[in-house]
């Protein structure tokens, strides 16, 4: 619809209110001035005397974390708020003293760095927000100057009280109130992707009284209204103009962010501005998840720390003995002077010299906890989130949609989810809607089979039947319908059979009804005269395009008309008929209905009424119920069939009763205290009752591609998957069925509020009464379903299906525990008919009972506060907006990407993340334990092993890079690999790859190799001449010795670890050994002011000497034979699934199809679901694997 055209259109009362009236005088208004409603606006005086009093916020916006000001204290107070990082600002603090055994300079550029290069990242990261902050501040509109003209002004500088002119295609700069626009009837098309994610057109129009505004040069007003809130659907207030009163709706605001389409330009009044508008208020962070490795890493560090004081104090009670014994013994150790000795070697003082001994022993030995471990996985998590963003095979092409990882904190979480929750609707479906079945005056309508219908065929091994006039034939696949949205077949119904039929009057009332009541825009191309539909819902553009396609084509709103084009059967031709609009009875989840009251041309009030099962059915007439059994069968029958079901009812008013209702309906719609929205509803349960059944609508929503391949994958890796929709239990039991979540033979235990006793209760309406009987019915019904699992003794498989009524209780305090104990036992849950609260919550037991990582996936704003819960948010960026995705951890486009998201980057990023950590700890433990060792062997002087920058540069520069190749190209297993065998993805539910055992056991290693390194070099180059001058191996020769084994331990440690090579890998493995020889060389050429112990040692010390390469390579192979041979051993006779599957690979059996099916079925067990479960349990039936 273009809009030249548009503007002759008039909107005034397609929506459900009168907004241009005035309040009643006698209205409850006592609620504007009050808490909460405080705000006064002067309209095009924002700088008056009595505007200038009330401090509202300016309309500059920032989303940054710092400000030039605070970025250095925030930031450097968040980095110290780690532990390891506060002590080694301890430790730097402490090396400017005479206890540090090392210089400052050394300790401090280490922590610098790392420090630094964390800011930084911090830095850049807030930059980049502040460049999109500057980009929004500056934007510009024009701004009312007070004499009628209009001029260009930033954003930033509007003030509450401004008058504005948005243009089209502009986004609105702040909350504004509507006052007029292009149109007569000042109405506006607005698009909120920016807030909701909804593509489709919404209507706003402004009061009557300022419709027709344009010289704005003597307008005034004041406008008294809520205060600022997080709200987006809700607004509250009263406009004071010309002394009339008029009270202000959400149909009025117009907010920041969303954009004016289709209306060559609006009026508004400045009402909220900067970090007060409504899309600010909503914009709070959303919480803090760390993984479970990271938190476990934290404990790991904390033992380390008490490691390190535990030596640190046995190496100074040791000290103390020893310094004692030199005043008691003749000075044993004659070399320190013990007669001449400051306090740190005063055998007077041995204790306090113990004291400064601990003191100097934390600082030598903070060498074991590793200072670059925070930042290096950081930088791996990051280059990690790239691969899981670009990876091809996670872009969904159609929609032109990669994978987005919004945050890269839980990527090793990926590789550990015990329990997926899932969103039914738009996340396992399409949530794309095509027009299937109907049941009109009791007679079903409609060939077409759904893919539930086809899996249950399947199930049942029957074929599929069609009911016709002709009786019962089987089913031969139709073409597929062009028209998006309408894919009904029925001969009787098409090409204008319809009026052939017994009840072709109800039949015409029917597709009338489906042409007028709704609120789609009607959109006629010009050249081709072919009518598009923009629609609130994928369900409500369905109808309307099966209205069309099957004569009733609805093509033109008005003012207060719909029109639409049918057939008419008498004369077999297309007549054009004019409905006069009179109200829009919206649709909510409460009502679960929308009606319409129109004005036929012969004068008829008729409501039209469109809605769900279980409201509409007790609203019928006596008089109106003729085909009710059969419409109930025929809707059992479609839910049965996976397909979503709407019932359609009329009936005509008098005039009397439609003049009552509209008065207490304006007054209610006009009503300014809070409960507005329930005095609305009360109205509207007046008028919709005494209604006359005309049938029921089926539409289905498709599963989406490859959702059954998936399923199966990830139940053969042994991830529990629970569906929680707000579906009809029915339609959920089919998609489960369709998707292979519930299979033939599998046991249902189904927990639901039906029981005679509580349905005599809800007739009589006692409250207590009823909540006391159905906890005590869910309570007997989850005892007996636990008893029915027990008795199987795991031989047989079971499905919990729940609806949200019973939910409610199942969740109390008193039986939740009872609850997830059963639907733990359980393969697979369904929890229908489920608030977002519920999904919340049920969420949440799930993740704090089982204490395993729970993962969420969901597409609308209903599922935020599930995604919110769970350790792993996914949302699908679908149909449904773009809430979910907003408020995600990683957003997908299709729930199958989340088979390689798991199996393939999850296993990887697990596995990666614990071996790099475990391989942090073991070399930082070699390292640390040979400065230990060489302490004892100098009687705990406070010697250090090593120069002061061999100390400081260890996890910095020579053993770093190695590590983040590690974290970010590794694979134990190829991606074909990990989707072939699933079950591989247990190692990391299980988290076998970084339990303590094989922490332990990584620092076991570490020790070891310390013990071999030292001994084996201080026994080589002790006794006997290092060099062909006879002289001995000094002190600065045994260290540059044991640091280079240390260096090439550690490398060559590393290169064993790695399962898959590639040439980074090798530049860093074996270029970080050369760089440590190259600083050798010139540290060692510096003056000897600098280099100190390190002064050419290199050059004229080892370099010459042949014993050093030989201790070298000696210390090197023996230090590593212990690893090599206990992974040698657990490979061959004893190997992780991981390495069986690398068994396979390596002998060229993982083409052998029948083989890897029989590897592949140790994953099935009875209660593993999936369509390969279910096509064995057909077969041969499983048995306990």
């Amino acid at each position: 619809m273009k809009s030249g055209s548009k503007k002759k259109i008039h909107f005034s009362k397609i929506y459900s209110f009168k907004c241009g009236k005035s309040a009643p005088k006698d209205e409850d208004q006592s609620q504007i001035g009050g808490p909460g409603f405080s705000r006064v606006v002067y309209c095009n005086e924002p700088d008056c005397l009595d505007a200038s009093f009330r401090q509202y916020a300016t309309n500059y916006v920032s989303s940054t974390k710092y400000t030039a000001a605070t970025f250095l204290p925030k930031s450097l107070f968040e980095q110290f708020r780690r532990v390891a990082n506060f002590y080694f600002l301890v430790t730097g603090i402490l090396s400017f003293t005479s206890l540090a055994p090392y210089s400052a300079v050394s300790a401090i550029i280490p922590l610098i760095i790392v420090i630094g290069a964390t800011m930084v990242k911090e830095g850049i990261e807030d930059w980049h927000r502040n460049q999109q902050d500057i980009e929004m501040n500056n934007r510009k509109v024009k701004v009312h100057q007070g004499d009628g003209s209009f001029k260009q002004t930033v954003w930033k500088d509007l003030k509450v009280g401004d008058i504005v002119k948005v243009e089209k295609d502009q986004f609105f700069p702040a909350d504004l109130v509507l006052l007029s626009s292009s149109y007569e009837d000042a109405v506006c098309y607005v698009e909120t992707m920016n807030l909701d994610g909804e593509t489709n057109l919404k209507l706003k129009q402004s009061l009557d009284a300022t419709a027709s505004l344009n010289d704005l040069r003597n307008f005034r007003a004041i406008v008294k209204c809520e205060d600022p809130n997080a709200n987006l659907y809700s607004f509250v207030g009263t406009m004071e103009f010309q002394e009339e009163q008029y009270s202000l709706s959400p149909q009025q605001l117009l907010l920041r962010d969303s954009k004016l389409r289709n209306t060559d330009h609006i009026y508004g009044a400045v009402i909220f501005t900067g970090h007060d508008t409504k899309v600010i208020q909503n914009s709070t962070n959303p919480p803090s998840k760390r993984s479970k490795i990271e938190k476990k890493m934290d404990r790991i560090i904390y033992f380390l720390f008490g490691l390190l004081f535990l030596m640190a104090f046995i190496g100074s009670v040791y000290f103390g003995i020893k310094t004692k014994d030199d005043l008691e013994g003749g000075h044993k150790r004659w070399y320190l002077k013990p007669q001449d000795a400051d306090v740190f070697f005063d055998p007077n003082r041995a204790p306090l010299a113990a004291v400064f001994h601990f003191l100097t022993a934390l600082l030598l030995y903070s060498y074991l906890i590793p200072i670059s471990l925070y930042v290096s996985i950081e930088i791996v998590k990051v280059l990690q989130s790239v691969f899981i963003n670009r990876d091809v095979h996670m872009y969904y092409e159609e929609a032109d949609r990669p994978a987005h990882a919004r945050t890269s904190n839980l990527n090793e979480e990926l590789g550990q989810v015990h329990t997926i929750l899932s969103d039914k609707t738009g996340t396992l479906t399409c949530n794309s809607m095509e027009f299937i079945k109907c049941s009109v005056a009791g007679t079903a309508y409609g060939y077409g089979f759904t893919e539930v219908e086809k899996a249950m065929a399947k199930r049942n091994g029957s074929p599929l039947i069609i009911k016709g006039k002709g009786g019962e034939q089987p089913f031969e696949s139709p073409k597929r319908s062009s028209v998006k949205g309408f894919n009904f077949f029925d001969e009787r119904m098409t090409n204008g059979n319809w009026t052939n039929e017994k009840h072709s009057d109800i039949i015409q009332k029917f597709f009338r009804l489906l042409a007028v009541c709704h609120t789609a825009i009607p959109d006629v191309d010009e050249n081709t005269g072919k009518v598009t539909y923009e629609a609130e819902s994928p369900d409500e553009s369905a109808f309307v395009i099966a209205a069309r396609e099957l004569g009733f084509e609805f093509f033109k709103r008005t003012q207060t008309t719909v029109s639409i084009n049918e057939l008419d059967p008498i004369s077999g031709k297309r007549v054009e008929r004019t409905y006069k609009l009179l109200n829009v009875l919206e649709f909510n989840s409460t009502r679960k209905r929308m009606s319409v009251i129109v004005r036929d041309e012969e004068g008829k009030l008729l409501l039209l009424c469109k809605g769900a099962d279980s409201v509409m059915f007790e609203r019928l007439a006596k008089n109106g119920r003729y085909f009710e059994e059969e419409t109930i069968e025929h809707v059992n029958e479609y839910a049965d069939a996976g397909l979503r079901t709407l019932i359609l009812a009329y009936r005509e008013l008098s005039e009397n009763e439609y003049r009552a209702f509209d008065e207490k309906f304006t007054e209610a719609k006009n009503s300014i205290s809070v409960d507005r929205e329930t005095l609305i509803d009360d109205v509207t349960e007046e008028v919709e009752k005494d209604l006359i059944l005309l049938g029921a609508t089926a539409v289905e929503d498709k599963l989406q591609q490859g959702v059954p391949e998936c399923i199966d994958k990830l139940a053969q890796a042994g991830i529990k998957l629970w569906v929680l929709t707000g579906d009809k239990m029915e339609t959920a039991i089919n998609i489960g069925y369709a998707c292979s979540l519930l299979r033939q033979g599998m046991k249902q235990i189904t927990i639901i509020l039906e029981s005679p006793e509580i349905k005599s209760l809800e007739k009589e309406g006692e409250k207590n009464a009823i909540a006391k009987a159905s906890k005590q019915s869910v309570l007997r019904q989850i005892t007996e379903g636990k008893a029915q699992v027990a008795n199987s003794n795991n031989s047989e498989a079971f499905a919990l299906i729940i609806d949200g009524k019973s939910l409610t209780y199942a969740l109390a305090d008193d039986i939740k525990d009872l609850f997830l104990e059963l639907a733990i036992s359980c393969a697979s849950v369904i929890c229908c008919r489920s608030s977002p609260k519920q999904k919340a919550l049920v969420t949440r037991l799930v993740k704090e009972g089982t204490r395993k990582t729970t993962l969420a996936i969901g597409d609308g704003a209903n599922d935020v506060g599930m995604l919110q819960e769970a350790d792993i948010g996914i949302g699908i960026s679908g149909v449904e907006g773009m809430q979910a995705v907003m408020s995600s951890d990683i957003a997908i486009a299709q729930f199958r990407f989340l088979e390689r998201l798991l199996l393939v980057h999850g296993h990887w990023c697990y596995r990666r993340i614990s071996t790099m950590i475990c391989y942090f700890f073991y070399k930082n433990i070699t390292f640390g334990f040979t400065v230990f060792l060489y302490e004892a062997y100098a009687s705990f002087s406070g010697q250090p092993a090593y120069n002061d920058w061999f100390l400081s540069l260890y996890n910095v520069f020579f053993t770093s890079l190695p590590v983040i190749a590690l974290g970010v190209f590794d694979q134990d297993v190829s991606a074909r690999f990990c989707l072939k065998f699933p079950l591989l993805y247990q190692e990391g539910v299980q988290n076998v790859l970084f339990s303590w055992r094989r922490i332990f056991g990584w620092m076991l290693n570490g020790v070891i190799s310390a013990v071999i390194i030292f001994f084996l070099c201080t026994t080589a180059l002790s006794p006997q001449a290092f060099n062909k001058d006879g002289k001995i191996a000094e002190y600065q020769i045994l260290g540059a010795t044991m640091y280079t084994c240390v260096v090439w331990v550690v490398n060559c440690q590393m290169a064993l670890a790695i399962s898959y090579f590639t040439l980074i890998q090798h530049v860093v493995i074996w270029g970080g050994i050369a760089l440590w020889y190259l600083f050798l060389l010139a540290y060692g050429a510096m003056p000897p002011s600098l280099s100190t112990t390190a002064y050419k040692v290199f050059v004229e010390s080892l370099a010459p000497n042949p014993m050093f390469y030989l201790v070298t390579l000696f210390v090197v192979v023996s230090a590593l034979v212990p690893y090599f041979v206990y992974d040698a051993i657990q490979m061959r006779f004893f190997p992780m699934y991981h390495g069986m599957i690398q068994w396979i690979r390596y002998e060229g059996r993982g083409e052998d199809p029948e083989f890897c099916r029989m590897v592949r079925q140790r994953s099935i067990k009875t209660t593993t679901v999936g369509f390969t479960a279910r096509s064995l349990a057909r077969t041969n039936p499983l048995e306990d694997r």
